[in-house]
């Protein structure tokens, strides 16, 4: 993630050290796990990474499974628990499994559509302890409506998230930009300030599930985005946590904007970027998926170094066996192309690999969703 309100206007909040304090060898490392407990969804989204459909889904982990896992999770010092999906909230076992996870030291959150939020669902999920409720919304009625393919999903996840926050749940949206809907970050932006939503996190997108390359924006159209982003992080101030996820390039386009206005506040800055690493998929973020299979982060559903029914996620994680895991562990000399003699590197890591693998086929290729120039990123 890319803190916009940390790096430009210095606001701190309880997620400080998990960004810019935590090791980034990963022999010592340990990630936020992303746990889709289930595939079913009672939306169809377009751009869903998981290709979910509103239909029961064979193998998901029992909860017994799903206990053992979380004690293997604590156990091996793993600081939050995504409960993702499909929608977690169709899984009539998610607060018995939150109840334990916190219970065992881990923070738990959940990434929902907000759209079957209820006093009493909203009410539970602030009585089990939840931390955060991450709620998607990606544009003005229409648009989002759009995406979801469900007429009325707009006013739902609205009524969702003003009933958790009357039951004191923290919330924030979740946004992710594609060529479809980039037009309405603004209001995204806006609607933070007229319903009183503390966090955003602006998604760009992976080329995973039902989403492709086609649903991309332009580079023009996404530097013109991160633009925006920046001029509203300004206004806001520390009003609004405001963060931009799955692409370091904006921590680049960042800096190097800051440079020509600020040069003292872009090399502290910089600092922080470095210290945080730039993308840590198979380092900082893994997923397990309903069946059980484990992923480099929660895009990565091509390809599993294993199944928590079969191996601990914990052995699975720490296996140097894995070509494909310990390459991304250790992958700086494995880039090519631009990523390989970009200026950047310590501070992106070489961005999205899966999203490289999608558009060229070789994984250690260019990421396309850099948008930044040759000579912005040091090579022209």
């Amino acid at each position: 993630m890319i803190d916009f309100s940390r790096l430009l206007c210095d606001h701190i909040t309880d997620s400080e050290t998990l960004r810019y304090a935590r090791s980034l060898d990963w022999r010592s490392r340990r990630p936020v796990v992303v746990w889709n407990v289930t595939k079913k969804c009672n939306l169809g989204c377009l751009h869903c990474y998981a290709g979910s459909e509103d239909k029961d889904y064979q193998g998901e982990l029992t909860t017994q499974e799903g206990e053992t896992l979380i004690k293997d999770l604590a156990n091996f010092g793993v600081p939050v628990l995504l409960f993702s999906g499909g929608e977690p909230l169709l899984r009539k076992d998610l607060f018995l499994l939150a109840e334990l996870a916190i219970s065992l030291g881990m923070r738990a959150v959940i990434s929902s559509n907000g759209t079957l939020v209820t006093k009493e669902t909203a009410k539970k999920i602030k009585e089990t302890g939840f931390s955060y409720v991450g709620v998607s919304l990606d544009g003005s009625q229409e648009i989002n409506d759009y995406f979801r393919n469900r007429k009325g999903a707009h006013q739902k996840t609205l009524r969702g998230i003003r009933l958790l926050k009357e039951a004191g749940v923290k919330v924030g949206l979740r946004f992710t930009l594609s060529r479809h809907n980039f037009k309405d970050l603004a209001y995204i932006i806006d609607l933070l300030e007229k319903e009183d939503i503390p966090r955003l996190c602006i998604y760009h997108l992976v080329y995973s599930g039902r989403a492709g390359i086609k649903d991309d924006l332009a580079p023009d159209q996404r530097k013109e985005a991160i633009s925006l982003i920046y001029e509203k992080t300004r206004r806001l101030g520390q009003r609004k946590e405001i963060l931009t996820v799955d692409n370091y390039t904006d921590g680049a386009f960042l800096y190097l904007k800051l440079k020509e206005e600020d040069p003292d506040k872009a090399k502290e800055v910089y600092r922080l970027l470095k210290a945080n690493g730039g993308n840590s998929s198979g380092i900082g973020i893994g997923c397990i998926d309903h069946r059980g299979n484990v992923h480099p982060d929660q895009f990565w559903t091509s390809y599993s170094p294993g199944n928590v029914r079969e191996r601990s996620f914990s052995e699975i994680w720490m296996d140097t066996s894995d070509e494909l895991l310990s390459g991304l562990k250790e992958r700086k000399g494995l880039l090519k192309g631009r990523c390989k003699r970009c200026a950047f590197l310590e501070i992106c890591n070489g961005n999205m690999r899966v999203r490289a693998l999608a558009a060229h086929q070789d994984l250690w290729a260019p990421d396309p969703a850099c948008y930044l120039s040759d000579e912005e990123i040091g090579i022209g």
